[in-house]
């Protein structure tokens, strides 16, 4: 809140005399209203990620035969970015072709045998043994057909998968292999590429005390600066609060996932991001100090001997209330409705208008001093010799 900070001087002021002969007044400390805005917010640090990140790898074990990307490479959906040896899978998918066409051929063959003991059978002329040996040795031709065009599939899959595709338009991140280097997919699927799909529109985890969760809601805006560029503020806002919590030495965080363009591509992935979240917000309202409310002027009664004092009357006791100077000798309760606050401010919904100059308090100080901090000409200040020149 913008505050204005005011002294009036007291007509009725008692003047003291310091140590050094100087002479003193009790100045009555103001505020005047005027509009501001009054904010509440969470801190945290956070990293910055990209929104959505891929680890492209192989499903396929062999040796890396030729890479196509690089770290920083722009990649498009479907463009070829790495080739592993094919050799032992073109061996494995040749001898694959060759069982089908052996299972293809004993099948065909089972099957018009087949097809001529079921006719005699029809027709009497062998038993139901053969007949029966016939269907079986068809039958299991034809599955083992089906088994070795299964195992053909595999292969021709196995050897599509050593040629790698990327599988978003993106950007390099990483690359965690070399051309000639042997991956191997046995126990798992080894990474060759983290590509991330667009830079320009990034995101920070940020990780959120358990005290300030409750706080936190989507669609709050958010700041955040990176070490990087000290004298950047970056926006963003509240996308997601994870409900799954982190303890980490007895400390409870959650995460809270900030959206953050990027269009000027400073944010890169890993920075670290001090964030601030600002869970209340409002702008160009009526703003007052918490300190205009704890000010009772009948604590000051050396001081308030000719100042006349207009309270308000009993039924309205309750009723939050400052003081305003209503003349130069007159202090008058006014009873005000509060909105929100921050625990320094608050606003002001009825009561006040701007440029009301409510009392906070009193201090001791010079009549020029007075005179100064009000911007007023003080009746105890003495007179400039050069105010006396006529221009």
């Amino acid at each position: 809140m913008k505050l204005i900070n005011t002294i009036i001087a007291l007509s009725v002021a008692v003047i003291a005399t310091t140590a050094c002969h100087e002479k003193t007044i009790a100045a009555w400390e103001t505020i005047k209203i005027s509009q501001g805005n009054i904010s509440n917010t969470v801190t945290a640090t956070g990293t910055v990620e990209p929104i959505s990140e891929v680890e492209v790898g192989t499903q396929v074990s062999g040796i890396v035969e030729h890479l196509y990307a690089d770290y920083n490479s722009i990649v498009k959906k479907g463009q070829l970015i790495a080739e592993l040896d094919k050799s032992n899978l073109l061996i494995e998918y040749r001898s694959k072709q060759s069982n089908v066409a052996s299972a293809q051929s004993d099948f065909d063959y089972q099957e018009k045998n087949f097809k001529r003991v079921e006719e005699l059978h029809q027709k009497g002329l062998i038993s139901d043994e053969d007949y029966d040996t016939a269907l079986h040795t068809y039958e299991t031709a034809k599955n083992a057909l089906d088994v070795s065009k299964n195992e053909l599939t595999k292969a021709r899959t196995n050897l599509n998968y050593a040629t790698i595709y990327s599988p978003i338009d993106g950007v390099v991140l990483s690359k965690a292999v070399e051309e000639g280097q042997t991956v191997n997919a046995g126990m798992n699927t080894p990474t060759l590429f983290t590509i991330a799909e667009d830079l320009t529109k990034m995101r920070v985890i940020a990780d959120i005390d358990e005290a300030d969760i409750g706080e936190v809601v989507e669609g709050q805006r958010v700041e955040f600066t990176v070490d990087a560029y000290p004298n950047d503020v970056f926006e963003g806002s509240v996308q997601q609060v994870r409900l799954e919590p982190t303890t980490t030495s007895n400390v409870v965080t959650y995460e809270v996932v900030i959206s953050a363009e990027n269009p000027d591509l400073k944010l890169k992935p890993g920075l670290t991001a001090n964030i601030t979240i600002y869970t209340l917000e409002k702008n160009n309202v009526l703003t007052i100090s918490s300190k205009a409310l704890r000010f009772n002027p009948s604590t000051y009664t050396e001081t308030i001997e000719d100042l006349k004092l207009n309270k308000l009357d009993s039924s309205r006791i309750n009723q939050k209330s400052v003081w305003v100077f209503t003349s130069p000798k007159e202090l008058t309760e006014r009873a005000i409705t509060l909105g929100v606050s921050n625990s320094v401010n608050y606003e002001v919904v009825s009561g006040l208008t701007d440029n009301d100059l409510v009392v906070v308090g009193q201090k001791d100080m010079t009549p020029e001093a007075a005179a100064q901090s009000a911007g007023l000409s003080s009746p105890f200040a003495p007179k400039h010799p050069g105010n006396n020149k006529k221009k």
